[in-house]
């Protein structure tokens, strides 16, 4: 028995997020499906990050045991002509036995994309939320830098989240203009439901003039869903980066 790890990119337009569900095709679900076909045995992946539906990723983390004796590293290769065109995997590689993706210290990046025009682009409508608002950047990032650090982000998280606490850890927000494109960069430890979305969409209030930029502070301070902005829409935000930090054990010495 071998563990194995995946480096996993996906369009998730047409998908009911990461996690397997009753009704309806997920990314989790393709993988299992297509590596059971591959590797004659049932497979269960774990997902490091299980984004919510209708969320893009270019490097999502996962892993499985098989006893197949296809070396690890050429598992990418067969599974991709298994998969859809939307999920690819970019990496496989084995690593220890008890490695597991989300016990392990490390950060991922998120990135918001917003696309700000006077009409909406059709070809990049699924990557980016458009708004025909003018946005001030310089007040969205004042309003950023007080989510920055370990805070409780009880009022960035979903109500519909079951966590045993909701103190998360950012260490960084940039916001940067590429062209008619926004982008809100969030690097954090760790992320609770629908949080990146929740503080796209109240940075997009600051910058609208909807509140001052020290308003965030008073969100955070509230503990409540309804004193931030609104959920801003699935289809703008991608995890772009998944770093382990303090540690190189995830790979195996066999």
């Amino acid at each position: 028995m071998k563990r194995v790890k995946l480096v996993v990119a996906y369009d998730g337009t047409a998908y009911h997020g990461w996690q397997v569900q009753p009704n309806g095709r997920t990314i989790e679900g393709e993988l299992n499906r297509a590596l059971s076909e591959l590797l004659q045995e049932e497979i269960q992946v774990i997902g490091a990050s299980r984004t919510d539906s209708g969320v893009h990723a270019l490097c999502n983390v996962a892993v499985f045991d098989t006893q197949a004796r296809i070396p690890a590293e050429k598992i990418c290769y067969a599974v991709n002509q298994r998969l859809p065109e939307d999920i690819r995997v970019r990496e496989s590689c084995e690593v220890a036995p008890d490695f597991h993706p989300r016990h392990c210290s490390s950060r991922k990046t998120y990135e918001y994309r917003i696309y700000q025009d006077t009409f909406p682009e059709p070809v990049r409508r699924l990557y980016t939320y458009f708004t025909y608002v003018p946005l001030d950047l310089d007040r969205m990032r004042e309003g950023a830098a007080y989510l920055v650090g370990e805070h409780d982000f009880k009022s960035f998280c979903s109500v519909a989240a079951v966590v045993e606490t909701t103190v998360r850890t950012i260490l960084s927000i940039t916001i940067k203009r590429q062209g008619k494109e926004i982008v809100i960069s969030v690097c954090g430890t760790g992320f609770l439901y629908n949080m990146v979305r929740i503080i796209a969409g109240t940075l997009m209030e600051v910058g609208r003039g909807s509140y001052p930029p020290e308003h965030v502070r008073e969100i955070l301070e509230a503990k409540d869903r309804q004193a931030a902005g609104p959920t801003a829409p699935a289809c703008g935000l991608t995890l772009v980066k998944y770093e382990w930090t303090g540690q190189d054990e995830n790979r195996s010495d066999s």
